[in-house]
């Protein structure tokens, strides 16, 4: 934009203060104008420095208003220049820790930046430049693994935000690291008491810009403690709440709450809804873990693992995140068979963990080690590491994390022949289980209703347990054709897609699942195209094919690494240029979702897969009435269809359906 159509404002204050405006009033394109002008202007007067400052400015605009990171990424790395062979000022300092703590993956980088800031800003007596600077370092050290060091600065840092700091758009920085930092450690006792603080001095709250961003970062951070405590149920509610209050007041869609309900929904099984969430976000450090978990839970283990090998080349030496992201690629390596590949990823996983005074992490390393011991044959090995867990766990509030050891324990001795060990630990499972409000996996929830007997039901949260006094009735698939049976009776009835659909949905009962989701069940993962074609992306037939979908994820992927290795070589021209192919994609398969305001039109693929699922249940459940009517009737009456289907008996229902 020239300085003409800029209104012939060529000072670069003055450029500066309508940015303020514009970002103010919400007016992007505006922000990035003024910015890009006053970047030019102080260039070609010579003042690097401030060119410096107003590039770091830009960066931040593309990261944290547009959700553009690969263009923050090179503006952020042309402040870095423009500053580098500049004469000692406070520039260096604020450019060093310009782009947002949680968005730089590697730690040790961050801390660098961290103690450069800090030394120009005693040097040059900043308050505002040394509580970032503390925070970031912070933050690198506790992703590090140094959690009391990191804490030590972090806890500085909020003292000086509450107290000293007066520039707002620092102060949110430091404390969206702060928050990071808690997320991560799981330190969630400390979070809570900063918190109060920070409201009381008006940090959170519902007001543009940083105390809206900071209320729903923080939002997040208590959702994760709901989540392990076992409450999704108020934790999606919050999630919810929080990003509909951000996007009400910022105009735009909301990042860390959209993200922790992203991982929510992979655990509730709502891989569509998780996807959407997603979608776009793929290049930020914080979605790597949610995505790499939804492409495992969807089945494609290779995409599970390139999303996680991705990520562990980002964090570099942050170990907790590492933790994370190994537990993924060692299931994904089991899920396909690789047991050579697991086999190295556990052993770098010990590594990285086995110091690590986190409970909760630490058991989750725990759990992928010793589903490698397991495949090995060492069951007793396996074993000795769920049980050492599972005293590490007592310390800590984490009934969920529990009850998934307790489920794995019990699943190893009945795999050993110790029958009754494993109904010990069922039992002691299911002890756990009841006050919460989750979703169980299926095999999980199997392995209690063998165990145990079916009387473990579990829906999602906030809906109602049947009774266990119901009488039951059975779906099961048997060679090429599904069993129903009820009261004694039993039918053999051909295979369609609508038992599969079915199957789907008694499999998790009162669990929502996007009729794309039921899907890509039946038609499974289809091995990669050979390309995508974005100009069929809008047309509901190719996209409701399973190929066509995993061909989209992969070369989302592939964009994405693609970038990270031409910002290593330092191409920023080449990272923009994939970034806008990237951007492309992206749109597309929004419209086809319907997403962005957009209504799903016929041509949908959602709409399509609605019709065409809804169709295929209603068949599938006038065959079953035909042969058993009585229960017939009653799962006729408990499906409910739509753009989200489920099996939602009631607690007062006479018949309950399982899978067999």
């Amino acid at each position: 934009m020239t300085d003409v159509a800029m209104g012939g404002v060529t000072d670069p204050q003055s450029e500066l203060a309508l940015a303020d405006e514009a970002l103010q009033r919400g007016d992007r394109d505006a922000l990035v104008a003024h910015l890009s002008a006053a970047v030019r202007s102080f260039t070609e007067r010579g003042e690097l420095g401030r060119a410096g400052l107003a590039a770091a400015r830009l960066g931040d605009a593309y990261a944290n208003w547009i959700g553009n990171l690969t263009a923050a990424r090179a503006w952020f790395a042309r402040a870095d220049r423009l500053v580098a062979d500049e004469p000692p000022c406070i520039e260096q300092g604020w450019v060093a820790v310009a782009p947002m703590g949680c968005d730089v993956d590697d730690p040790d980088e961050l801390l660098a930046r961290a103690e450069r800031a800090l030394a120009v800003a005693r040097q040059f007596g900043d308050i505002d430049l040394e509580t970032k600077a503390l925070a970031d370092g912070g933050l690198a050290h506790v992703q590090a693994g140094r959690v009391e060091e990191g804490f030590r600065q972090l806890d500085e840092a909020m003292a000086l935000a509450c107290a000293g700091a007066d520039d707002p758009r620092s102060t949110a920085q430091s404390v969206c690291s702060f928050f990071t930092a808690c997320y991560h450690a799981a330190d969630f006792a400390r979070a809570g008491t900063w918190s109060t603080t920070l409201r009381q001095h008006g940090m959170l709250g519902p007001h543009a810009p940083g105390p809206a961003f900071l209320s729903s970062h923080c939002d997040s951070v208590q959702a994760a403690l709901l989540r392990e405590v076992g409450r999704w149920g108020e934790a999606e509610a919050l999630l919810v709440r929080a990003t509909a209050e951000f996007e009400a007041v910022m105009g735009q869609p909301s990042w860390h709450p959209a993200i922790e309900l992203a991982d929510l929904r992979v655990s509730q099984g709502r891989l569509v809804d998780a996807e959407t969430l997603l979608l776009g976000k793929e290049g930020s450090i914080q979605a790597l873990l949610p995505a790499a978990r939804l492409h495992l839970a969807r089945g494609d283990s290779e995409l599970a693992i390139a999303t996680a090998r991705r990520g562990l080349r980002a964090v570099a030496g942050d170990r907790l995140r590492a933790v994370e992201l190994l537990g993924v690629v060692v299931r994904a390596a089991l899920a396909r068979g690789d047991l050579d590949g697991a086999r190295e990823a556990a052993a770098t996983l010990a590594q990285r963990a086995d110091d690590l005074d986190f409970p909760v992490l630490r058991a989750r390393a725990d759990s992928a080690r010793a589903l490698v011991l397991a495949a090995e044959g060492d069951h007793a090995g396996a074993l000795e590491l769920l049980l050492a867990a599972l005293d590490r766990l007592l310390r800590a509030d984490a009934p969920w994390c529990r009850f998934v050891l307790h489920v794995e324990v019990a699943r190893l001795l009945e795999a050993t022949g110790d029958h009754a060990g494993a109904v010990v630990e069922a039992q002691a499972a299911a002890e756990l289980l009841h006050p919460l409000d989750v979703v169980v996996r299926p095999a999980d929830q199997d392995l209690l209703d063998r165990l145990l007997g079916p009387t473990t039901i579990t829906t999602a949260p906030g809906a109602a347990r049947p009774s266990p006094q119901a009488a039951l009735a059975c779906l099961a698939r048997q060679g090429g054709a599904w069993v129903v049976s009820h009261g004694g009776t039993s039918a053999r009835l051909p295979d369609t897609k609508g038992f599969g659909y079915l199957a789907g949905l008694l499999a998790q009962p009162g669990v929502e699942r996007h009729v794309l989701d039921l899907v890509d069940l039946v038609e499974g993962v289809a091995a990669p195209d050979t390309g995508l074609d974005r100009r069929r992306l809008g047309d509901a037939g190719p996209l409701l094919d399973a190929g066509a979908r995993t061909a989209y994820r992969r070369r989302v992927e592939q964009l994405r690494s693609e970038i990270d290795d031409a910002f290593a070589r330092g191409d920023e021209t080449a990272a923009l240029s994939l970034q806008d192919e990237l951007d492309a994609l992206v749109a597309e398969l929004a419209r086809a979702y319907g997403l962005g305001g957009r209504s799903r039109s016929a041509a949908s693929a959602a709409e399509r897969a609605r019709l065409n699922v809804t169709r295929a249940l209603r068949t599938a459940t006038r065959r079953v009435i035909e042969v058993l009517p009585e229960a017939g009737a009653a799962l006729d009456r408990q499906i409910r269809t739509g753009t989200y289907c489920t099996y939602d008996p009631g607690p007062a229902d006479e018949v309950r359906w399982r899978l067999g």
